[in-house]
């Protein structure tokens, strides 16, 4: 027999299917009622957490890179002075706490600006090694960390000079909100900065004096926790398609203090694509963020659901199997007997036939088979109208309404969520927060890439040729992907260099005012430009075409739905899904939400968070934030707004919704597969065989039967298929009866 094939291997599969439902439905429909603190939460601290590694890494890295480039271009015009380079640095960036310029030989300090930077910690020996202008952290003896950045300022016939940086380590446009702490953990689990937690000398009362201490004890708890576990591998860490963040993450659960728990979220500094490492993934350093979450007393588990549903299931998959033995595997069987019998010349005892189904019609084909074998003559009476009307894929239909009045409830009536879930809070007011802080993103990229301008602007003077301007927009566009072309105007709009691709400023025009703008030139994506003034032309600028995939990238965050940037006409300029270029939010309660944002409420506008019920969208939570801040990109008045239906949050409802509908979907999944291999390889075969075995027993016996599959219903076959080779045909009938009456006259 195959293996494979038969009858036995579907039932026994679909057996072994159910029971396995049965048991999964038990535990899975049992472990999902409410919980203290619904999962959501903690995936949203993660994702939290998340946002804040990601922001931490652009901006060391985008740090890192700018005091690069800024001393290539110095070393690559006439010397300038060391006060010199540090002015010019602090115009054009401030995100440095302190800057010095050194000279390498002698160790001798020429220019310092802000903070006195530890310069006794550098090695000026190792400075020539591979690694050896590689950022590096160290600690001010008031305990702060700081993150020394290096770059070389060389002038052919002057001594080579040792530009450094110190920058915070703290996060640049995170909104914690209220009550959220945040914190940057270094290789050794050691908290190095933190921001959210209140200094004990900044507080009132004992109490909340103890909440600061437990606060920054659970703290440094998590931050030990998370130290061991990012130093994992990322792909071994995460579930398998879970994608997302491309680095190390997940979420903690702390201590319970005051009637609230608290829950935190980790995450390693991740590249921007995957194995890519930047030299803010080389420090080895992890974010934690943390928030204290009330429990719900009142929240209970019942298994009693579950318990139902398997108990149900065993007893409708019971009656199904037990149907199949008895009508389909156990007549195929005794059939299987017969032929074998009688192709055996046991010819004495009747066939005992099967009372309906193509299992009777066998059965009865083979008894007058039999009695042909005898001396008989063929008998043509048709076989009982009732073994006709209930076969097997009439057996079959029965089976699978059985199983499907199980499935079919599952899936699409019971614990049913409904428009009445409840939604926490801290869902809503991480939407916002989130929301927020990918808002300040957005604006602080654009400004750094209208700071790189005004830096490659400021190094071209009158007197600069436009094939040293090519040189210095080659190297700019090759460091950073957010631009697709850059170029220089002259006052007419004449383009005096260019890099990357073709300009797409409107020709014959001078260069726009505005440090950013937004044009819509009719083709499938709005263009941003980004200009700057170059000193000692008139009417001269440089242009940078931002690329619109740069921003969109920004936009992609886990856990935080849609997302659309829109103008101040809410028209939609980037998206993180598909989008056409200035088209209309996709309903009116998001246009509103948008235009009630932008709305000043005292010196700014502020972001907001909303939780939408009723509508054809069910439950959605939605959040705004306009740009609020100065820079460049202040001026555009845009607004990142991003919503999310509430059945995708593991919410305890929806995990409970999820997995009656996933019971529900294996079931008739389970059902589908089993029934159908059965019909494919045991019933189709078995009713075109009782045909076969009927008009052999009508007296067809040139019709020779071969048999489809080495199985129960294939033996049968090779039976019948003996059978006729043992039957006399027409002409042999006639001879032994003439041969009968010679011998009578005789």
């Amino acid at each position: 027999m195959s293996l494979l094939g038969g009858i036995r291997p579907p039932i026994a599969v679909l057996s072994v299917l159910l029971l396995a439902l049965a048991g999964i439905t038990a535990l899975t429909l049992g472990r999902a009622g409410q919980e203290a603190v619904p999962k959501a939460i903690k995936s949203s601290q993660q994702h939290f957490a998340e946002d804040g590694a990601i922001a931490l890494r652009a901006s060391v890295d985008e740090s890192v890179t700018d005091l690069t480039r800024t001393a290539e271009l110095f070393s690559a015009g006439e010397p300038v002075p060391a006060d010199a380079v540090l002015d010019k640095i602090g115009s054009v960036y401030q995100k440095w706490m302190g800057t010095a310029v050194v000279e390498i030989s002698s160790g001798k300090l020429l220019a310092a600006r802000g903070e006195n930077l530890p310069l006794t910690a550098i090695d000026r020996g190792k400075l020539a090694d591979e690694d050896g202008l590689a950022p590096r952290m160290v600690r001010l003896e008031n305990g702060e960390t700081r993150l020394l950045s290096f770059a070389l300022l060389t002038w052919k016939g002057q001594p080579q000079q040792l530009l450094v940086a110190s920058g915070s380590l703290r996060f640049p446009g995170i909104s914690l909100g209220k009550f959220r702490s945040i914190a940057v953990v270094g290789q050794d689990g050691k908290v190095l900065s933190t921001d959210g937690i209140p200094e004990p000398e900044q507080v009132l009362t004992d109490l909340q004096r103890d909440e600061v201490k437990q606060s920054n004890k659970q703290l440094k708890s998590f931050a030990a926790t998370a130290a061991k576990k990012t130093r994992a591998h990322p792909i071994k860490s995460k579930e398998p398609g879970s994608g997302g963040f491309l680095g190390v993450s997940g979420h903690l659960t702390g201590e319970r203090y005051l009637g609230e728990r608290a829950i935190g979220g980790y995450a390693s500094l991740a590249g921007p694509e995957a194995g890519e490492a930047t030299v803010a993934t080389r420090l080895g350093l992890s974010v934690v963020a943390m928030v204290p979450v009330a429990e719900d007393p009142t929240a209970t588990s019942s298994s009693a659901f579950g318990l139902f549903a398997a108990a149900a299931l065993l007893l409708i998959g019971g009656v199904t199997v037990f149907l199949l033995l008895r009508t389909v595997q156990r007549p195929l069987i005794q059939l299987f007997l017969e032929g074998r019998r009688l192709t055996r010349g046991d010819l004495e005892r009747p066939v005992s036939v099967p009372r309906r189904g193509e299992a009777a019609r066998i059965g009865a084909a083979l008894e007058r088979l039999r009695r042909q074998l005898l001396g008989a003559p063929a008998d043509t009476q048709p076989e009982p109208a009732s073994r006709r009307r209930f076969g097997s894929r009439t057996l079959l239909g029965v089976c699978a309404v059985l199983l499907l009045a199980w499935s079919a409830p599952l899936m699409l009536m019971l614990n049913r969520a409904g428009d009445t879930v409840v939604v926490p809070q801290q869902m809503v007011n991480d939407q916002r927060e989130r929301t927020d802080t990918l808002t300040d993103r957005v604006r602080r990229a654009l400004n750094e890439g209208h700071a790189d301008l005004t830096s490659v602007a400021s190094l071209m003077g009158d007197r600069t040729e436009p094939s040293d301007m090519a040189k210095v927009l080659d190297s700019t566009l090759n460091q950073h992907a957010r631009y697709q072309s850059l170029y220089v105007l002259d006052a007419q709009g004449k383009v005096l260099a260019k890099a990357g691709d073709d300009p797409r400023s409107p020709s014959g025009k001078g260069p726009s005012n505005a440090a950013i703008r937004v044009v819509d030139e009719g083709g499938k994506e709005p263009v941003i430009f980004g200009t700057a003034e170059v000193p000692g032309r008139e009417g001269a600028a440089v242009v940078g075409e931002f690329r619109i995939e740069f921003l969109n990238s920004l936009l992609k965050r886990p856990g935080l739905g849609e997302v659309r940037v829109v103008d101040e006409k809410r028209k939609v300029i980037g998206a993180n899904t598909g989008y056409r270029e200035f088209e209309s939010l996709p309903n009116g309660r998001l246009n509103a939400l948008a235009e009630g944002t932008g709305q000043k409420v005292g010196l700014s506008p502020r972001p907001s968070g909303v939780l939408y019920r009723g509508g054809g969208d069910g439950i959605e939570i939605a959040a705004a934030a306009p740009f609020a801040g100065g820079g460049a990109a202040g001026s555009l008045r845009w607004t990142v707004l991003s919503w999310q239906p509430a059945s995708n949050l593991a919410i305890p409802e929806y995990s409970l919704q999820n997995r009656t509908v996933l019971a529900g979907l294996l079931g008739i999944t389970a059902a589908a597969a089993c029934l159908g291999w059965l019909h494919i390889v045991v019933v189709r075969p078995l009713r075109h065989l009782a045909e076969q075995a009927e008009a052999l027993a009508d007296g067809d016996r040139r019709t020779v039967l071969y048999p489809r599959h080495h199985d129960e219903v294939g033996a049968v076959t090779r039976s019948l298929e003996l059978l006729r080779q043992q039957l006399p045909t027409g002409t042999q009938r006639k001879r032994d009866g003439v041969t009968a009456g010679l011998a009578g006259r005789n």
